[in-house]
Parts: C-alpha cells; sequence; structure tokens
C-alpha cells in the first residue's frame, strides 16, 4: 500500500470494522519493523511519550517538533501499513503539526484536548480536519479528551458526561473516534459507548483494563497501549542485564529482530 490516501482510506475502515482494532505503538524503526513483520498487524501507531523518552525528554511537547516528526517520518518510510501519529496537544498551532505530520506520511492522530474549554478543543479538531482536506488526505482523527486523565476528585459520573459532550462535538467537527484514555471498567465502558456510539469510542490497554475481547465486546472501535509497549521493552532490557551480571546467558529464544 504505498499511496497515502489509500493508507488513510484503509484506517478509517479499520476502525469502522466489527473487530476492535489492536494498534501496538512503535517509537523508532527497529520496533516498527519488529511490530508490522507480524500478520496480525494492521495499523501502526506511534507513541509520543516513547519518541520523547528515546531522545531523553519528558512527555508532553517536550521534544521539539522537528525532531518527533523527523523519527515519525522515519517509522513512516520503515513500512507500507497506514502509520498514526500521536502529536500531542497540537504543538501549539493542531492544524499546522497536522500539515506538517501529513507531510511525512502520516494520515492519522491522536491529539489531547488537556480539557481546554470545549469551543477552542473543538477548533482545533476542525483545523485538523482541515488540513487533511487541504493536503487532500481523509485524515483520520483519534481525538483524545482527558476527561479521566485530567479528573482529579471529581465523581466518575462527572467524568462520563464530560468525555460524552467533548467526544460528541468532536466527532461532529470531524473527528472519526474519540479516545478516552484511563483504566476503564465495563460499567464506564458501556456508558461511553451509550453516549458516543457503537464504534466510536478509543481505548487505552493499561495494568488492570479490561482485554480488547472484552472492550470489543462492549462496542469499542480501538485499543492501542501508548508508552506501555516501551515499558515492556526496557523491562526486558534491564532484566537480562540483571541476569548478565549475576553470570547469567543470553537466552536461546532470542530473535534476530535487528
Amino acid at each position: 500500500m504505498s499511496n497515502q490516501v489509500e493508507k488513510a482510506q484503509s484506517l478509517e475502515q479499520l476502525h469502522t470494522a466489527p473487530e476492535i482494532l489492536r494498534v501496538v505503538n512503535v517509537w523508532d524503526v527497529v520496533s516498527a519493523r519488529a511490530v508490522a513483520a507480524l500478520p496480525e498487524t494492521k495499523a501502526l501507531a506511534t507513541a509520543g511519550h516513547s519518541i520523547a523518552a528515546t531522545f531523553g525528554y519528558e512527555d508532553g511537547e517536550n521534544i521539539p517538533l522537528d525532531v518527533m516528526l523527523d523519527m515519525v517520518g522515519r517509522i513512516v518510510a520503515a513500512t507500507d501499513l497506514p502509520v498514526s501519529s500521536d502529536l500531542d496537544a497540537g504543538y501549539g498551532n493542531a492544524g499546522e503539526t497536522t500539515r506538517r505530520a501529513i507531510g511525512v506520511g502520516v494520515v492519522g492522530a491522536n491529539v489531547e484536548d488537556r480539557l481546554r474549554p470545549l469551543d477552542v478543543s473543538v477548533a482545533n479538531v476542525r483545523a485538523i480536519i482541515a488540513a487533511g482536506e487541504s493536503e487532500g488526505v481523509p485524515f483520520v482523527l483519534n481525538a483524545r479528551t482527558d476527561a479521566f486523565v485530567r479528573a482529579g476528585d471529581r465523581p466518575r459520573e462527572a467524568s462520563i458526561a464530560d468525555a460524552i459532550e467533548r467526544g460528541r462535538a468532536y466527532l461532529d467537527a470531524g473527528a472519526s473516534l474519540v479516545f478516552v484514555p484511563g483504566i476503564l471498567d465495563a460499567e464506564t465502558t458501556r456508558d461511553l459507548v451509550a453516549g458516543l456510539g457503537t464504534g466510536k469510542l478509543s481505548v487505552i490497554g493499561l495494568p488492570g483494563s479490561l482485554s480488547a475481547a472484552e472492550y470489543e465486546a462492549l462496542g469499542v472501535a480501538r485499543i492501542s497501549y501508548g508508552p506501555m509497549t516501551q515499558r515492556v521493552a526496557l523491562t526486558a532490557l534491564q532484566d537480562v542485564a540483571i541476569d548478565l551480571y549475576a553470570d547469567g546467558l543470553i537466552p536461546s529464544s532470542t530473535r534476530a529482530l535487528n
């Protein structure tokens, strides 16, 4: 699949399919190639937190946009699959950042609202969709609301209502999905799907979350894993280093993936 428009269309179709789209997040070329080599992989998504950590930056738009987009472009060039990018909150200009991401081959993105005023957040969604239209790419926006991760101590019901209000507004403005990160139990997920619509909710897999199959049964469209995949890889690296310091051996099951 070489055409960027075709890749965007493919990503949209994966989101609207009956099966939940399982996206394993990557952060550099070698991680992208390792995941893309699996027959189960239908699309890739970058993890902004993980890319920032790779270059020694804290998460939250501390990594320069040029550095982040350079890595994203390298990931896109390493695979023929559709790639969605984590664009944080849009780096101060969501439309222009999206245009630049499209320029390196991206066909979709997560962009977070950080619970900014709803009119500001909706304007950002419209700017992102307009950027795709101006570049001739049907850009697939997984619009993120931080209604849970920035909820503080407000009641669960208030966060659900906020996520639904924001999510509906983002969908009306052109977003394909509404990404609600957080550990969502079955009851909360059911309420969100009822408010947003079946096949419109995107979630993150975290320790303590439901399984992908459980989320699928509840009507969730997509599950991704953010920085968790890099943490698993770094845990394995640190564990093997501990073993090697104790006169261990490289496991015979190690595969030559690089």
